[in-house]
C-alpha cells in the first residue's frame, strides 16, 4: 500500500477509503445516507460531511469561528507596569499568579494532544470531526496566549513551564490525566467493543466534564477575581477569552457523551457510572488541594475553603449534564459573577480596556 494510503488508514482507521479502481466488480456506489452515520463505529465515509446528522456540532464549530481572536492583540502593559512596581501586587497575589500559569502553560498543550492523537481517530461523525479540529486549534491559541503572558511579564520561563513536574498540586492534576490519554493515543487502541468503547466514553467525559469543566475553574475565578479589582486586566482579558472557548469545548465533549450515550445505551451500566463517580470524586479532591497550594491565605476576597463549595457545585452541575446522581446534595455557588460572565454574549468594557465586541470573525476592535 502506497505511504499516503497508510496515512489516511492511519486517521479513519473505522472506515479506510477505498479507491473505485479496487472495488470488487460488479459492486455498486451507494451514497451516504443520513442513517449511515454514528458518532463512532460508523461504517459510513468520515471524509462526506453532508448530509448533516449532527446538526449541533456543525452549529458549535460556526459559533467557535465567529469567536475568532489573538492573544497579541490584547494590551499587556498595564499588567507589565503593574508586575514591576514592588508595591503593586502582594507575595500571595504573585504566587496564585504564577500558579496559575504553570498549570495552565502545559494544560492546553495536553488538550490538543489528546484530540489530535487521540480523540479525533475514534469519533466517525465527519460534523463532530470538523469540531475537533477547530477546538484543537483554539487549544493552540490559548497555550500561545499563557506563553505570551510569561513573556510580556519577563517571568522565569524554566520555572513555569517546568512547574507540572516541579509543583506537586500541578503535578498531580496532570498525572491523573495522563492515562486517559494514553487510552486514546495508543496506536493499538480501536473501538468496536463494549470494552473499548466504555473506556473511549469514559476519557472523553473525563475531559469534558473533569479537565475543561472542572480543573480549570479554580484558575479561571483567580485571575478573573483579580481583573475585577483592575489589576492585571491584560491577564484577565485573555483568561475571560479563554473561559468562552473552555466552556464551549465542555458544552461540545457533554454533547458528544450524551450522544454516544444515546446510540450505545448497552454502555452506560450501573457498574460504569459507580466507577465515574469515583473518578469525579478524585478529581474534586485533586482541584481543591490546588485550591489550597495557590491560596495558602485568603487573597483577593477568597479563600480556599469557598472553593470547594464551588468545585463541589460544578461537579453537581456535570453529573445532572451526563446523567450521573448527584454528589454532593445542596452544594452552591459562591461566586455567581463567573456564571455572569460565561452567559454574556459580548466583552462589556471588563476591565477597562474598552473591547467593542468579542465575536468579530477576525480582529479586536479597540476604541
Amino acid at each position: 500500500m502506497p505511504v499516503e494510503m497508510n496515512a489516511l488508514a492511519g486517521l479513519q482507521p473505522q472506515t479506510a477509503f477505498v479507491p473505485s479502481s479496487s472495488r470488487a466488480a460488479g459492486t455498486a456506489h451507494r451514497r451516504i445516507r443520513v442513517e449511515d452515520k454514528s458518532v463512532i463505529n460508523s461504517k459510513a465515509d468520515v471524509n462526506q460531511l453532508v448530509p448533516f446528522k449532527y446538526k449541533w456540532a456543525w452549529e458549535k464549530y460556526i459559533a467557535a469561528c465567529a469567536n475568532h481572536w489573538m492573544p497579541q492583540e490584547v494590551n499587556m502593559s498595564r499588567d507589565i507596569a503593574l508586575w514591576k512596581d514592588p508595591n503593586g501586587l502582594t507575595d500571595d497575589e504573585r504566587r496564585l499568579i504564577t500558579r496559575n500559569l504553570g498549570f495552565f502553560v502545559t494544560a492546553d498543550s495536553l488538550a490538543a494532544n489528546n484530540i489530535v492523537l487521540g480523540t479525533y481517530r475514534h469519533i466517525t461523525a465527519p460534523e463532530c470531526r470538523q469540531y475537533l479540529l477547530r477546538q484543537a486549534f483554539e487549544e493552540a491559541i490559548h497555550t500561545h496566549a499563557y506563553q505570551y503572558i510569561v513573556e510580556s511579564l519577563d517571568l522565569d520561563e524554566g520555572e513555569v513551564f517546568n512547574a507540572y513536574h516541579e509543583i506537586g498540586s500541578i503535578r498531580d492534576k496532570d498525572e491523573f490525566l495522563i492515562p486517559f490519554i494514553d487510552t486514546l493515543t495508543n496506536p493499538a487502541f480501536k473501538t468496536g467493543t463494549p470494552q473499548a468503547d466504555q473506556d473511549l466514553l469514559k476519557s472523553l467525559i473525563v475531559f469534558s466534564c473533569l479537565m475543561e469543566g472542572l480543573f480549570f475553574y479554580v484558575g479561571f475565578t483567580q485571575i478573573l477575581a483579580l481583573g475585577r479589582q483592575n489589576k492585571m486586566t491584560g491577564s484577565a482579558e485573555q483568561y475571560m477569552y479563554i473561559l468562552r472557548d473552555e466552556s464551549m469545548h465542555c458544552n461540545f465533549g457533554i454533547d458528544l457523551v450524551n450522544q454516544i450515550k444515546l446510540e450505545n445505551p448497552h454502555l452506560w451500566t450501573a457498574k460504569f457510572r459507580e466507577e465515574l463517580t469515583g473518578i469525579f470524586q478524585k478529581a474534586v479532591e485533586l482541584e481543591y488541594r490546588y485550591a489550597e497550594d495557590t491560596m495558602p491565605r485568603g487573597v483577593l476576597g477568597l479563600n480556599a475553603p469557598m472553593f470547594k463549595e464551588y468545585l463541589r457545585f460544578i461537579c453537581n452541575r456535570r453529573c445532572q449534564q451526563i446523567g450521573l446522581e448527584v454528589m454532593y446534595p445542596g452544594a452552591s455557588n459562591p461566586f455567581p459573577w463567573m456564571a455572569e460572565m460565561i452567559d454574556l454574549k459580548k466583552e462589556r468594557n471588563f476591565f477597562e480596556t474598552r473591547v467593542i465586541e468579542y465575536q468579530t470573525g477576525g480582529a479586536l476592535n479597540w476604541e
